[in-house]
């Protein structure tokens, strides 16, 4: 498999504007109250949705600036299952009577959609996972034109209140096959569960035979590109994030003083940030690197491994240069600590996507 052709990482000028927007509307409006004027101002969620579904006909790389945004605020808003995941099914999918009838609201930020696609595997103990063998929900057809879906749907990015439309992957119950289909009445539960990350909502979804019309019976391709799609937007996520981290941890560093001086005067403190930083600006490129070249496999694979493990290691780091202020639980270096690995597991863990990779470019596993 050939590597893709280099794209450039340095921001165009209208993604700066972006991203340079994004921020004054998160530092304005906190929590779920940005997601009207992300929308509405902004055009957010009009970004991946092509131009004549009334949306933008922008790409990763612009869909990067904005989740790398939502990553330094940890906002709650419903951006990655709406704008990324539901938009990016849709349009897998190919089915254009869907993309008439529901893109022009999700672009607009009117409506808002849920991918529902993880579940817990036979004897996951509450692991979940988003491998397309391990997806059993069931569509039976209702004897006309229609199907009625069966299973319980896990870790469903999603806002405070039910969306307003819902896509899910299940497998005819008759040939195996996994196929996208959108749901045409409400679930039979849908709820937002508590988890270690409050910064993001995550659902479970259940389906008692709840009607619905298919969009794709070729889903394992929908779900091949949907995941390099949500990997690319995560890793920009993560590494807006820790980004955002280092910066805070850094002017900690510089304000907090111990025996008369600046504890970022000490050799071993610059050592760690200096380490923070390399994590920061490595995960960053990567992130870039996928989003700029349309997240394919291999890169979106590479950005997802390498940007959840950077997240991860700055944000312990954080907590630990903060000294005693930082192992409280209420200080806001636990609050990143806590995104960092909540998203280490969504969409798959590290390790599963560094196997992917491997096998993408054809490395054989040692026995």
């Amino acid at each position: 498999m050939s590597a893709p052709d280099p794209a450039p990482l340095d921001p165009t000028a209208e993604q700066v504007q972006l991203r340079d927007a994004v921020r004054a509307v998160l530092a304005r409006h906190p929590g779920h109250t940005a997601w009207d004027p992300l929308t509405a101002q902004v055009g957010a969620a009009a970004l991946a949705v092509p131009a004549e579904y009334g949306g933008l006909g922008c790409g990763p790389a612009e869909t990067g600036v904005v989740m790398a945004e939502l990553g330094r605020a940890l906002s709650p808003v419903p951006y990655l299952g709406s704008a990324v995941l539901t938009v990016g099914a849709l349009l897998a999918a190919g089915d254009r009577r869907a993309c008439e009838e529901h893109l022009p609201g999700l672009a607009e930020g009117s409506a808002v959609g849920a991918l529902a696609w993880a579940e817990e595997p036979e004897g996951g103990g509450g692991r979940g996972s988003w491998e397309a063998a391990d997806l059993r929900a069931r569509a039976e057809s209702d004897g006309r034109s229609g199907w009625l879906l069966t299973g319980v749907k896990r870790y469903v990015p999603a806002g405070p209140a039910e969306p307003s439309l819902v896509l899910a992957f299940a497998r005819d119950g008759d040939t195996g096959r996994l196929g996208l289909y959108e749901l045409t009445a409400a679930p039979a539960g849908f709820t937002v569960r508590s988890t270690m990350d409050p910064t993001r909502p995550l659902a479970e979804l259940t389906l008692d035979r709840t009607p619905a019309r298919l969009l794709s019976a070729h889903g394992e391709a929908v779900l091949d590109r949907v995941r390099d799609e949500a990997c690319a937007a995560l890793a920009a996520e993560q590494a807006g994030a820790a980004g955002r981290a280092l910066e805070v941890t850094v002017r900690y560093a510089k304000d907090r003083r111990q025996f008369g001086r600046p504890i970022g005067s000490f050799q071993a403190v610059k050592h760690r940030l200096a380490d923070m930083h390399t994590a920061v600006e490595t995960s960053r490129a990567l992130a870039l690197a996928a989003a700029a070249a349309g997240a394919p496999p291999e890169l979106a694979a590479a950005a997802r491994s390498a940007c959840s493990q950077a997240y991860a290691y700055v944000a312990g780091e954080m907590i630990q240069l903060h000294g005693g202020i930082g192992i409280t639980w209420e200080h806001e270096a636990h609050a990143f600590f806590k995104r960092a690995h909540g998203s280490g597991q969504l969409f798959g863990a590290p390790g599963a996507h560094r196997e992917r990779l491997a096998a993408m470019l054809g490395f054989t596993p040692p026995p």
